[in-house]
């Protein structure tokens, strides 16, 4: 069972109609949820028009969202309230529909403003004044999207209310499109897509230039393996230069071969023609990366574990000195998860912070979370959080 159907979820949707109405005097005319993600291999190939293969997790942002009338006051107006770090009232973030431009709204109502702003680009949609209440457990800054999350579920309930009939792929286009043009950060397609194409124990193999996409078994069960999370609480942006830098090392190289995007690019034979060393390497973990996606899709369908923890390391030795996107903290989870006998871990998500993945023997969960904890404690880092993942269902009515 999918942790969107669990009684924990039914609590928290239950709260939040109830914070809901008391914030703004009506009740919401629903609740609609979208799930964090972890990327299991194929990281920054996304904005490379390349593969990856992520999977939703069952930590997941709600949102609570009444459209008000034409003819009640504040009908032009948007309202943004959370529940996040709040002890009593939530307080309100309002702002006008004309106040809807890019870069304008600070904090985290950025990101179902840029929905908002994203859908009123569309030819015939017209969005009006609403009340939207946002609850999440997906844990900020960990690098397992808690902004899209928050975007998916904005815009699957703006889609849902306002009858746009629109895909899965155009919610994702758009929400990838409020993320780049409104909020700022340069990012790919994988997290939106994770968010609202992933099915129950089930990996989403995903190719960003055609955006065809197959829902790949993770045979965790059959093996007794799970996924386990180490977020080093080191929190990461993308809105930072280190990410919009290394997007930019990639144009440069594929500029530089004469292709569209590094995806055409098949043999790391073939980044000979890069002068620049830097955008070399960059070059070659994506290329290097892509391959790894297509293996790991592969030795999933064979139920091969040992390979797919082979897989992650490559990766994140790739992603440390290559794409240079690792931190001493999540190297140290990385190789503290191996030494204790891990099948395979890695960094996972943007960088610069965030999260770490291992995948392990569940008899061996406590084992490798003692042993993280402990390498965190010896050089002393912040305690990081550890916990175990579910590959839960895509977003959808709560």
């Amino acid at each position: 069972m999918s942790r969107s159907g669990t009684k924990e979820t039914a609590v928290r949707v239950n709260a939040l109609r109830e914070k809901f109405t008391k914030a703004y005097g009506h009740h919401p005319e629903g609740i609609w949820r979208a799930p964090g993600r972890v990327n299991l291999i194929g990281e920054h190939t996304d904005y490379n028009m390349g593969y990856v293969l992520p999977f939703a997790i069952d930590k997941n942002a709600l949102v609570a969202v009444r459209r008000k009338s034409q003819l009640e006051p504040g009908s032009q107006v948007l309202d943004f309230a959370s529940t996040y770090g709040v002890g009593g009232e939530p307080p309100v973030t309002s702002i006008t529909l004309d106040e809807l431009v890019p870069r304008a709204v600070p904090g985290w109502a950025a990101y179902p403003a840029a929905v908002l702003w994203a859908l009123s680009q569309l030819d015939g949609v017209q969005i009006g004044g609403l009340e939207l209440m946002v609850d999440s457990d997906v844990p900020v800054g960990s690098g397992l999207s808690s902004s899209h999350a928050l975007e998916v579920a904005t815009i699957v309930a703006l889609d849902d209310l306002y009858g746009l009939g629109l895909s899965k792929v155009q919610m994702a286009q758009l929400t990838q499109r409020a993320e780049n043009e409104f909020v700022g950060a340069p990012t790919g397609i994988m997290d939106q897509s994770a968010s609202l194409m992933s099915h129950a124990q089930h990996a989403l193999f995903l190719d960003c230039r055609s955006m065809e996409s197959q829902s790949v078994p993770l045979p965790l069960a059959q093996h007794d393996a799970v996924v386990l999370v180490m977020d080093t609480r080191v929190e990461h942006s993308h809105v930072d230069g280190g990410y919009a830098a290394r997007r930019t090392s990639c144009e440069q190289a594929a500029a530089v071969l004469e292709v569209a995007s590094l995806r055409e690019v098949h043999s790391i034979e073939e980044l000979e023609a890069i002068g620049d060393p830097v955008a070399k390497r960059r070059a070659k973990h994506i290329v290097t990366e892509n391959r790894r996606v297509l293996d790991t899709v592969l030795a999933l369908r064979e139920g091969d574990l040992p390979a797919v923890g082979k897989l992650l390391c490559q990766s994140h030795e790739s992603m440390r000195d290559d794409y240079e996107i690792s931190s001493e903290e999540l190297d140290a989870a990385v190789e503290a998860a191996m030494a204790a006998g891990a099948i395979g871990a890695r960094m996972t998500g943007g960088g610069f912070g965030g999260s770490a993945i291992a995948l392990v023997k569940r008899e061996q969960i406590e084992p490798v979370s003692q042993a993280v904890r402990e390498a965190f404690d010896q050089a002393g880092y912040v305690e990081p959080a550890i916990f175990t993942v579910i590959a839960d269902e895509g977003a959808g009515r709560a």
